[in-house]
């Protein structure tokens, strides 16, 4: 059997604990939510869990130890993804406000929803911190006896992801209620925007100054 149900098991709960612990992206869906409302948090969630599988693919082909190996390829990748969260958060501290709904059957102008999952996935897909964790963290429950290393490489990735989309997706249901209940006027939309804008200027400029 290529991967064993111990393996997957032991697999899903590291990820689990992985994912629910406080980081960039985890900060990123809660801020969405809140300020925009829990759709456009879960639509933002989902483009980040999706955006796992860019990494898988480059750990399963061994692209990513490249990547790490290259000083210039891994700071390009650096400032890229650095350089996209500033420009998500500069668009949203300069926001008017008006893109919360409290309505969260209400998706906004046609095609909203699915810019805001293209800007969770690309947020996530060019992350080159993101690419070294999984460089590190996927070979750790790949048993070379049992089969080819970059399949169970990408079995393991999509399981990842798969369970990076429901708690994403929870992440950004739960913080659009709060959102709901903290948007009562459009000034305080405005200021959860620039709360928002904030956090991504924030990691982005952490993202790229850091070592």
């Amino acid at each position: 059997m290529l991967v064993t149900l111990p393996q997957l098991a032991a697999f899903l709960a590291a990820a689990m604990l992985i994912t629910l612990s406080p980081g960039p992206d985890n900060l990123m869906v809660l801020s969405q939510g809140i300020s925009r409302g829990r759709r456009q948090g879960m639509v933002f969630g989902l483009g980040c869990a999706l955006g796992c599988l860019n990494h898988t693919l480059l750990a399963a082909l061994g692209i990513s130890a490249l990547i790490a190996a290259s000083p210039l390829a891994f700071t390009a990748l650096k400032l890229a993804g650095g350089g996209y969260l500033v420009y998500l958060g500069w668009g949203a501290v300069r926001s008017p406000g008006a893109s919360f709904r409290a309505d969260p059957n209400d998706a906004g102008p046609q095609g909203s929803l699915a810019a805001t999952f293209r800007r969770g996935l690309i947020a996530n897909a060019i992350n080159p911190k993101v690419v070294l964790f999984f460089l590190a963290f996927l070979p750790q429950f790949v048993n070379p006896a049992h089969g080819s290393a970059g399949l169970q490489t990408a079995i393991l990735g999509t399981l990842f992801t798969l369970q990076g989309a429901v708690i994403f997706g929870a992440l950004g249901y739960f913080s659009g209620h709060v959102g709901q209940w903290l948007a009562k006027s459009r000034k305080a939309g405005q200021w959860l925007d620039r709360l928002a804008g904030s956090i991504f200027i924030a990691l982005g400029l952490r993202l790229i100054l850091a070592r």
